[in-house]
C-alpha cells in the first residue's frame, strides 16, 4: 500500500502539514492555524502578512517595526502600556509626556474628560486637567 502524503513541516510548530490544511508564505509551508502574527498572535492571510527573518507579522506590526527601529530587522518590540488604561499602546496612537505613555483617546482632562494636547494640559501628582480645570480647580485662595 503506498503512502500519498507529504513530508512537509510547519516552520512554527514543526509538525507534518497536509496539503489541505498548508499555507506557504516565501515557499515556507505552514498550517493554517499556525500562520499567526509572531508579536500579537492574530490570524494571517496571505495578502496581510509581511515575513521577516522568518519570522510573520501583520501589517500593523511590520510597520510598527520598521517605525520603532528604523529597519526590518527582528528587533524586539519595546511595549508600552497606558498610565490611563494600562492596555499596550502602539505608536500610531501615542501620546508620550512626562515619561509616561498615553492613547490620544485617554490623553484627557480628569475633571471634565476634555481632550488634551502636550500644550493644553497642565498635571498635579501624575493627574492631568486642561489648564482651565487646573486653574480653576487649584488656584490659591485669596483672603
Amino acid at each position: 500500500m503506498a503512502y500519498y502524503g507529504t513530508t512537509l513541516k510547519c516552520n512554527a510548530c514543526d509538525k507534518t502539514v497536509h496539503f489541505v490544511e498548508m499555507m506557504s508564505a516565501d515557499g515556507v509551508p505552514y498550517h493554517k492555524t499556525c500562520f499567526k502574527c509572531s508579536h500579537c498572535n492574530g490570524r494571517l492571510t496571505m495578502s496581510s502578512y509581511s515575513a521577516v527573518g522568518g519570522k510573520l507579522y501583520c501589517k500593523p506590526h511590520f510597520e510598527q517595526l520598521f517605525k520603532e527601529t528604523g529597519s526590518f530587522t527582528s528587533k524586539k518590540f519595546q511595549i508600552h502600556k497606558c498610565a490611563v488604561c494600562k492596555k499596550t499602546v502602539y505608536p500610531l496612537e501615542k501620546v508620550t509626556m512626562e515619561g509616561e505613555f498615553y492613547h490620544k483617546s485617554c490623553f484627557k482632562c480628569a475633571h471634565g474628560g476634555c481632550f488634551l494636547t502636550t500644550s493644553s494640559y497642565a498635571a498635579l501628582d501624575g493627574i492631568l486637567y486642561c489648564k482651565p480645570h487646573f486653574a480653576q480647580l487649584f488656584k490659591e485662595k485669596g483672603s
